[in-house]
């Protein structure tokens, strides 16, 4: 090891930023708050605040910071800019000298809101038009995969089931309309797709168009009539009661709560994804998730927010095909080197990534070189990275965050009986 090289890592630690939005769970309880401390000695939870969101990566609003013995620490961006090469060929030539793609851990406490996020062509007008409101053009397809149990909802449900709330949920029907209910009745017996989604569409439009009072006035009837299923002891899964209290809870009177009855409620065990892809209507409800997403700051709200709401772009934007709820999981490709692993690589030049699952007692294992600059996270365990341009291996613990440059191959010990290590690594996705 020549002292050049060790000045010049390839393979280095980041020092991350957390972001306390208010619907992140509290303290101790916050899977960030937890991998935060872990791996910064400085970092104290307070009992009180919210932790919401890990941020690994170059965007601008919570930069990752470099971390190498000797040198003061810097943004990862300008790291990479001083560094051209270590991105990858590709991802140099295509993404002009940036990472494309923001590694995150999330932890939920209460509901995301209802959103989609818009194509790259949409994405460009719409920051044309409004970069007051989508500040930048690019798309913002997006991959959450859970680290303990997770709830959302994603994508429409097929329109036989919507329609059998319809028909259940008198709440339902005055909220959307009876004329556009009877549409959609009707239309659920068709075998004509085009039909089917225009009778979806106009469904949902009129429920976010819904008048306030309206909302308000069927909520409340059928809150109580799910408070009442639920003192009877009868099953609450023909109202999707306890789905639909919560979110009621969180935002009185909204009428989100409504799309409990339009949209699939997915539920992740750790290790199981999804991948939301451009205007494809979701929300996150509860749990902790790794999430990968293209650089960009672009969603469309209509519900279950305090944000700024847009509700005529989102309905007209949104892919109002039904599908069964086992088709919202994203099924990863399972794979063998020196230790199992998944790869998750969705349909987007943006990004990849890969869950490692080691073994106990396995003292070794490598990650493999790519063309692609990539960004790791140990979510359990502790042992050494290695890399020909270290001076010495790092310390790898729970939490601990590392870049690996392209072209750079790690290798990670794990003394004595371990008890294993769960990693995840991040990298641009057309690899």
């Amino acid at each position: 090891m020549t002292s050049s090289m060790a000045a010049n890592p390839q393979v280095f630690k980041l020092r991350c930023g957390v972001q306390e939005y208010d619907w992140g769970k509290i303290g101790l309880n916050s899977e960030v708050a937890s991998l935060k401390a872990g791996a910064d000695p400085d970092f104290r939870i307070d009992p009180t605040k919210t932790y919401a969101e890990l941020w690994m990566g170059t965007h601008p609003n919570c930069p990752s910071m470099v971390v190498i013995p000797g040198q003061e620490e810097k943004p990862l961006i300008d790291w990479v800019n001083e560094h051209p090469d270590s991105l990858g060929s590709e991802v140099k030539d295509y993404y002009k000298g940036s990472l494309p793609f923001l590694f995150k851990v999330l932890s939920v406490r209460t509901s995301l809101s209802i959103q989609a996020h818009p194509n790259k062509v949409h994405a460009e007008m719409l920051h044309k038009s409004r970069p007051d409101l989508y500040k930048d053009p690019n798309h913002k397809p997006e991959m959450a995969i859970a680290l303990t149990p997770f709830l959302g909802l994603c994508g429409f449900r097929p329109i036989k089931e919507v329609a059998r709330f319809m028909e259940q949920i008198e709440e339902l029907r005055n909220a959307v309309g009876q004329k556009h209910a009877i549409k959609l009745i009707t239309a659920s017996r068709s075998i004509d797709p085009p039909l089917q989604r225009e009778a979806m569409k106009d469904c949902f439009s009129a429920l976010m168009e819904s008048h306030k009072d309206t909302v308000k006035n069927e909520l409340k009837s059928l809150v109580q009539r799910v408070h009442d299923t639920k003192n009877r002891g009868d099953d609450l899964k023909p109202l999707e009661g306890d789905i639909m209290l919560k979110l009621n809870k969180e935002f009185p009177d909204d009428a989100g709560a409504f799309c409990v009855y339009f949209l699939n409620v997915v539920r992740l065990e750790p290790g199981e994804a999804m991948f939301l892809e451009a205007n494809l209507p979701h929300a996150y409800l509860s749990g902790d998730c790794m999430e990968c997403m293209a650089c960009s700051d672009n969603v469309v709200r209509a519900g279950l927010t305090h944000k700024y709401i847009d509700k005529h772009t989102l309905v007209e934007m949104l892919d109002y095909t039904g599908r069964p709820v086992n088709r919202t999981k994203f099924q990863g490709i399972q794979d063998k080197q020196d230790v199992p692993f998944t790869i998750f690589r969705p349909p987007v030049p943006d990004f990849g990534v890969s869950r490692y699952e080691v073994p106990s007692g396995t003292p070794e294992f490598k990650l493999p070189s790519i063309n692609s600059a990539s960004i790791c996270i140990v979510i359990n365990g502790s042992g050494n990275a290695s890399n020909s341009t270290l001076g010495a291996p790092l310390n790898l613990c729970r939490g601990s965050v590392f870049f690996v440059a392209a072209q750079q191959e790690v290798n990670v010990s794990i003394p004595g009986q371990g008890e294993g290590m769960l990693l995840f690594r991040a990298y641009a996705g057309f690899l």
